[in-house]
């Protein structure tokens, strides 16, 4: 019996404006809307996709801070 992918909505909804994500989730309202439309497979590939997402708005959030940093 195959388990349920689960949604990556962490309930943060907020879409930011400059990226066009949400703020909780890293999803494009598009990708929001269709998530129970698609398959399991293309559910992972959203889903790796998300966390390089993650992974790159985490290193610009860094490496805007560390402009500001004055050690």
């Amino acid at each position: 019996m195959n388990q349920e992918i689960k949604s990556p909505c962490i309930r943060i909804c907020k879409m930011d404006n400059s990226t066009g994500l949400c703020t909780g989730c890293y999803r494009t309202i598009d990708e929001i809307a269709d998530w129970v439309f698609l398959s399991d497979e293309e559910k992972l590939k959203l889903l790796a996709e998300i966390e390089k997402r993650k992974e790159k708005m985490n290193r610009n959030k860094h490496d805007t801070a560390s402009q500001f940093n004055t050690d």
